[in-house]
C-alpha cells in the first residue's frame, strides 16, 4: 500500500501535475495541503475522479485539505469527518476497516502562534484518545515543525524561528509520545540531507538547503510495515515535495 503527503501550494495552480502524480505513482491514499480553493473550485479533472473516494475540504483562497482513496484498495465506501480540532479547514480523517487515515495542515505560528500551540495540544489529546479506544492511525501532511537541527539545513538553522523553536518542536514530540512513529526519519535516521520544504528563492531546492516539515506519522503496528518513505524532491512546482510511504 502506498500513502502519499503533498502540500500542493494551490490545487488550481498544481491541478496538471497532480494528476499526473497520481497516475505515476498511483498512490492508494493521497493527503493534500493548502488547497488555497472552495470546494466547488477545485477543478473538475480531480474532483470528478471515480477511482478515488475523494473529500475536499477548503473554503478560501487559503489553508485547505484533502484526502483521496484508492476504490480499488478501499472497495468500501470510507466514513469522512472532521475532528473537533479542525478550524480554517485544515484537518479531515477517514476511517475505514478499522483504520483512521488523516490529511492535515498545522499553522504556520507566524500570524498566531497561540493557534498553532492550541492544534497541537488539541492533536495530542485527540490521538491519544484514538489509541486509548485501539484505532490505527496514520496522519500525514505539513506539520510545520521540524523535529530536530538535524531537519533543517545548516544555513537555515534558527532557534527562534517558526518551525524550528523548542516549544513546538516539544509540542510535536508529545504527540508522537502518544503512540506514532515519524516513518520517514526512522527509516532513514541520519541522513542530514531529508527535506520536504525548501524556501522559494536563491534556487535553495536546486541545492538542496530546505526544511523537513511534511511527515507520515502512524501506529507502531502499521509503521512497522513500513518499507520505504521517499521525498519526491524533482517533482512539481509546490514550495513542498510528495512523500510517498510504502507498507507491507
Amino acid at each position: 500500500m502506498k500513502i502519499a503527503t503533498w502540500n500542493v501550494n494551490g490545487i488550481r495552480a498544481r491541478e496538471a501535475q497532480v494528476a499526473e502524480w497520481l497516475e505515476r505513482d498511483r498512490p492508494d491514499v493521497v493527503c493534500l495541503q493548502e488547497l488555497k480553493a472552495k470546494v466547488e473550485q477545485v477543478p473538475l479533472s480531480l474532483a470528478g475522479r471515480t477511482d478515488y473516494w475523494c473529500r475536499w475540504h477548503g473554503a478560501a483562497a487559503y489553508s485547505g485539505v484533502a484526502l483521496l482513496l484508492r476504490k480499488e484498495r478501499f472497495p468500501e465506501e470510507p466514513t469522512f469527518a472532521h475532528p473537533e480540532f479542525d478550524f480554517e479547514t485544515r484537518v479531515v480523517a477517514a476511517t475505514t476497516g478499522g483504520l483512521t487515515l488523516v490529511s492535515m495542515y498545522v499553522p504556520n505560528g507566524g500570524k498566531d502562534f497561540a493557534a498553532k500551540v492550541r492544534f497541537l495540544e488539541d492533536l495530542e489529546r485527540w490521538v491519544a484518545a484514538a489509541h486509548d479506544r485501539g484505532d490505527r492511525l496514520v496522519l500525514c501532511g505539513d506539520v510545520n515543525v521540524t523535529r530536530t537541527d538535524l531537519d533543517v539545513h545548516p544555513k537555515e538553522r534558527r532557534s527562534d524561528a517558526f518551525g524550528q523553536r523548542p516549544d513546538e518542536r516539544a509540542l510535536l514530540e508529545r504527540v508522537l509520545g502518544r503512540g506514532l512513529v515519524d516513518v520517514g526519519r526512522t527509516l532513514d535516521p541520519e541522513n542530514p540531507n531529508l527535506f520536504t520544504w525548501w524556501p522559494p528563492w536563491r534556487q535553495m531546492r536546486q541545492r538542496n538547503i530546505g526544511w523537513r516539515i511534511d511527515y507520515v506519522l502512524a501506529s507502531p503496528a502499521i509503521a512497522e510495515g513500513a518499507r520505504a518513505c521517499q521525498v519526491r524532491a524533482d517533482y512539481g512546482t509546490s514550495d513542498h515535495a510528495p512523500v510517498v510511504a510504502t507498507f507491507s
